[in-house]
């Protein structure tokens, strides 16, 4: 018998209540477990909440033959994520091995100035971005740099994330090579260029305010709360003694990013990024690779054994050097393995409440109240919102709240830009600031931040869905459909 044949339709207290159990276990987790939660507390928060939206479920008539095919489904979505962030993983790794990160740390910390760090991480990532179209990529990269820089200046690390992931999303979604920039006017009905310069009304404001935030707090900062020209010279002396610091060092990351410019797919390209720093690892490190072989191992079976650990398990450096071994000893599939179970997690909760109609529940009863322009942006930005808190993947975002509101733009006499628009300005900015969402996850692993601060630090990328409700309440750059 098919599942969906009787079933009701959930009420608005069906759906509702999955929701409230999961911000409520959220938050105990949040208080009980602090920077923690992330490491078990949420997953079981997520499953727990899940639990409770099927038992609603099955009240309401659906069989658990359905429900299970949702989750697989669900959890199948996020497999392309899952491969990326292990081959990230291995890039983090590989690269720190390699002396590829270590070189760009150097070489920042000799030309970049403490009171326009902040600012200056944010634009470099922002060109980065949108010449690459990955958000992802950059941050892997770049902002791994920008984070070990920030340690040798002493200036903060959640700030130097907010800076890193303000010009990534930027970047990313200005780029014609973004995958989200060119799906939210595929899902809108509208025209990729057209979409990219309309999407310049909102943009560029919000990346110019989020600017000068960056650029206030890199100025505030005292000559104390910087480090000390001494302090920095003895970092770049560590690194120079650890590593053999050469320009040769960057050519794996130039590959990289020839290759994402090139739209070689994420996995494999930063797969062979991977795989070319362990090249590199061998060619330029050996006498790092030495220093780290187990005791009694030595030659080529030393070698082999450093750099295949690199892969899995990151590396480990002893340098005498808090901060340098802090910075440098991470990297390896295993990493990603947390991230990879809080996605899962968030993933299968948001296709049992998709399988089971609560999220449409929601979605109607949110467009029955949109009487005006704005109340219809803002209901668009709430879904969207809403959507990557609940299904916890930025294009989910982008696609249902795009099916479900284009046929009522239409009939407003809307342009199909003002819904693309939108969609980019809540589903894509916002999915960095939900901590188990794909690109939450994403950067807090790939940054290796301890913290949740970061989100608030993110200026863009909160600004920019407030800088939306803006424009479509006092009717500011709202197109209309043009009839002859």
């Amino acid at each position: 018998m098919n599942d969906t044949s009787s079933p009701k339709s959930p009420s608005f207290l069906d759906a509702l209540t999955p929701i409230i159990a999961l911000v409520i276990m959220l938050s105990m987790a949040v208080i009980f477990f602090k920077d923690n939660s992330s490491y078990g507390p949420n997953q079981i928060a997520l499953l727990f909440a899940m639990g409770i939206a099927i038992i609603i479920g099955l009240k309401n008539g659906f069989k658990w033959d359905g429900i299970e095919k949702a989750i697989i489904h669900g959890i199948s979505i996020s497999l392309g994520a899952i491969l990326i962030l292990l081959a990230v993983g291995s890039l983090i790794g590989t690269w720190l091995l390699s002396g590829t990160v270590p070189t760009m740390v150097y070489l920042g910390l000799q030309i970049i100035n403490p009171s326009w760090f902040y600012a200056a991480a944010c634009v470099v990532c922002g060109i980065v971005a949108m010449s690459i179209g990955s958000s992802w990529t950059t941050a892997a990269t770049v902002g791994v740099a920008f984070i070990g820089i920030a340690g040798g200046f002493d200036m903060s690390a959640s700030v130097t994330a907010g800076a890193v992931i303000s010009g990534a999303y930027f970047g990313d979604k200005l780029s014609p090579l973004s995958e989200t920039t060119n799906l939210a006017p595929a899902v809108a009905g509208s025209e990729l260029f057209d979409h990219i310069r309309y999407m310049l009304w909102t943009t560029v404001p919000s990346i110019s305010i989020a600017l000068v935030l960056f650029l206030v707090i890199g100025f505030s900062h005292s000559g104390a709360e910087v480090a000390s020209a001494s302090s920095i010279d003895t970092l770049t002396k560590t690194l120079e003694s650890t590593y053999n610091i050469s320009i040769l060092n960057l050519i794996p990351l130039a590959i990289l990013l020839y290759m994402a410019y090139k739209k070689v797919p994420a996995f494999p390209a930063v797969s062979i990024g991977a795989f070319i720093g362990a090249v590199w690892a061998v060619i330029f490190q050996q006498e790092l690779i030495m220093s780290m072989a187990s005791e009694g191992v030595t030659g080529i079976k030393a070698t082999v054994m450093v750099v295949w650990t690199a892969f899995f398990d990151g590396i480990v450096v002893s340098t005498g050097n808090k901060e340098i071994d802090e910075l440098l000893s991470r990297g390896g599939m295993s990493t990603m393995l947390n991230t990879i179970w809080l996605i899962m997690m968030a993933l299968s909760f948001g296709a049992v409440l998709e399988h089971l109609g609560m999220l449409k529940r929601f979605v109607d009863s949110i467009l029955a109240a949109a009487k005006s322009t704005g109340s219809l942006i803002a209901s668009t930005v709430a879904t969207c919102i809403g959507t990557n808190l609940i299904t916890a993947d930025q294009y989910m975002a982008i696609v249902m709240p795009g099916r479900m509101y284009k046929e009522e733009y239409a009939r407003r006499g809307l342009h199909p830009t003002v819904l693309s628009r939108t969609l980019e300005d809540s589903g894509t900015i916002t999915s960095p600031l939900i901590p188990w969402n794909t690109c939450g996850a994403f950067m807090f692993a790939t940054l290796a931040l301890t913290s949740y601060e970061f989100i608030f630090y993110c200026f863009f990328n909160l600004i920019n869905p407030i800088m939306a409700l803006v424009y479509g309440f006092i009717g500011f750059k709202i197109r209309k459909i043009v009839t002859n």
